[in-house]
C-alpha cells in the first residue's frame, strides 16, 4: 500500500517509493529504505517536501532486524522547470497551432488527400516538450473550449492528456510521443461521417450508430495506407473498445486490448464528457473522473483509471472550483500531499457577480480556512471564461 508522508514525518525503516512534492526538479532513480536520520536530512536539503512510502515494505521500529542496508535512492538533479506563466504563453500558441493543423488534416482526409505525418509528428513532439518543461500550462489549455470546434479541440486535448499520462507512469520518451501522436490522429475518420449524423442533437438510432462507428474504420484504413506505424494504428483502432467486450469496432475483451488502447479509451472518454456537445452539456472534470471510476473495472482498466486520476488530480489544472468564501477560482497546480487543496487563482465573486483581480491562493496553507465547496463549470455562473482567460491569465 502506498501512502504520502511529509518529509518531517518520514521515519527510519520506511521504504521510499517516489517523490510526491518538492522544490526544484529531482528524480529518484532507484527506490530504497531509509536507514538513518542523515538520509532524511539529505532529502530535506535537496528540497524534497513529501514522499510516497510503500507501507508493505517498511520496517517497524520494534521489529527491526539486522540486515545489509538498502542504498538510499539516488537523486539526480535536473534543470529547473520553466515558470508556469512563461510556458503558458508557449502553450497558448501551441494550442492554436494544433487546432489549425487538425483542421488542415481533416480537410485533406475529407478530400481523399494524404496528410504529412512528419509535420504532425514534429508538432506532437513539441507538445511533449512543453509537458516536460511545465505540464500545467498545456493542461490549462485543455479547458479552453470554443463553440463548434469540438472535433478540433478534442483530438488535441487527447494528445496533451496522453502525453501527461504517459509521462506520469514513466513511459519512455518515444512511447510518450507515440501516444501523443495517436491521440492527435485518433478521430480523423469522423470527417467521413455525414454531418446530419455527426452533429445530430438527439440520440442516434441503431442505423446511425452503425454509420458513426465507421469513423474508426476510416481513420485506421487511411493511416495504414499512409504506412503509419502499426502500433499507432492499433492504438487508434482500440479507442472505443471496452474490457467487457461491448466496445467497437472489434468487440475486443480484456487482455485483447493493449495498454495504449486502454489508456486512449480512458482519456478519450474523459475529454468527451467534459466538453459541450450538440446532444449534451459538459460535465465538470471531477464528475467525469467519477464516471470513469464507476465504469472500472467492467469497461475501463481499474489500475490505469486510478493512475489517471492521480495524474491529473481530483481537481485538474485549468478546471474551475467554487470556494467556501463564495468565490470562483481556476486550479493552477496540484499539492501532491494535499489532493483536495490545490493552488488556485481566484478571479470571480459569486456574491457580487463580478470579476476580481486574479489572485493566487494556496488552499493547503494554514493561514486561512478557505476550501473547495464543489467543482463547477463556467456555464454555472454565465461566465465567458475563455475571453477572461485570454485577457487576464495568458499575459
Amino acid at each position: 500500500m502506498l501512502k504520502t508522508f511529509d518529509i518531517d514525518d518520514l521515519k527510519e525503516g520506511m521504504f521510499v517509493d517516489s517523490i510526491a512534492n518538492q522544490q526544484g526538479k529531482f528524480k529518484i532513480t532507484s527506490r530504497g529504505r531509509v536507514d538513518s536520520l542523515a538520509v532524511i536530512n539529505q532529502l530535506k536539503k535537496k528540497g524534497i517536501l513529501s514522499v510516497v512510502v510503500d507501507m508493505d515494505k517498511q520496517i517497524k521500529p520494534d521489529v527491526v532486524e539486522i540486515e545489509e542496508p538498502v542504498p538510499i535512492p539516488e537523486v539526480l538533479e535536473l534543470p529547473e522547470p520553466v515558470p508556469f506563466e512563461a510556458e503558458l504563453r508557449v502553450a497558448n500558441k501551441l494550442h492554436l497551432k494544433g487546432k489549425n493543423l487538425q483542421k488542415r488534416m481533416l480537410d485533406s482526409i475529407g478530400k481523399n488527400l494524404p496528410i504529412d505525418i512528419a509535420i504532425t509528428e514534429a508538432f506532437t513532439q513539441d507538445l511533449v516538450s512543453s509537458i516536460n518543461r511545465n505540464p500545467n500550462a498545456l493542461m490549462c489549455m485543455t479547458k479552453i473550449r470554443e463553440k463548434d470546434t469540438y472535433l478540433l479541440e478534442h483530438s488535441l486535448n487527447v494528445a496533451i492528456l496522453l502525453a501527461k499520462f504517459g509521462t506520469y507512469i514513466d513511459l519512455e520518451k518515444e512511447q510518450i510521443q507515440e501516444l501523443a501522436l495517436a491521440g492527435f490522429l485518433h478521430d480523423l475518420g469522423k470527417v467521413k461521417i455525414p454531418d446530419e449524423i455527426l452533429h445530430k442533437a438527439g440520440r442516434l438510432n441503431e442505423q446511425e450508430m452503425t454509420i458513426m462507428r465507421d469513423h474508426v474504420y476510416y481513420v485506421t484504413k487511411e493511416l495504414a495506407d499512409m504506412q503509419v506505424s502499426n502500433s499507432i494504428v492499433k492504438t487508434i483502432g482500440q479507442h472505443h473498445e471496452r474490457l467487457d467486450g461491448y466496445g467497437y469496432p472489434e468487440g475486443l475483451r480484456g487482455e485483447e486490448i493493449t495498454q495504449y488502447g486502454r489508456m486512449i479509451a480512458i482519456v478519450d472518454t474523459y475529454d468527451a464528457i467534459t466538453a459541450d456537445r450538440c446532444y449534451k452539456a459538459a460535465k465538470s472534470s471531477r464528475k467525469a473522473l467519477q464516471i470513469l471510476l464507476q465504469d472500472a473495472p467492467e469497461k475501463f482498466d481499474e489500475v490505469l483509471v486510478a493512475q489517471f486520476v492521480q495524474c491529473i488530480g481530483i481537481y485538474p489544472v485549468g478546471s474551475l472550483v467554487k470556494l467556501s468564501n463564495q468565490k470562483v477560482a481556476m486550479v493552477l497546480r496540484q499539492n501532491p500531499a494535499h489532493t483536495t487543496k490545490p493552488v488556485v487563482k481566484v478571479f470571480y465573486s459569486v456574491r457580487s457577480n463580478h470579476y476580481l483581480e486574479p489572485k493566487e491562493l494556496d488552499l493547503a496553507a494554514v493561514s486561512h480556512d478557505v476550501k473547495i465547496v464543489e467543482a463547477v463549470i463556467a456555464r454555472d455562473f454565465k461566465l465567458d471564461f475563455n475571453k477572461y482567460f485570454n485577457e487576464a491569465i495568458v499575459i
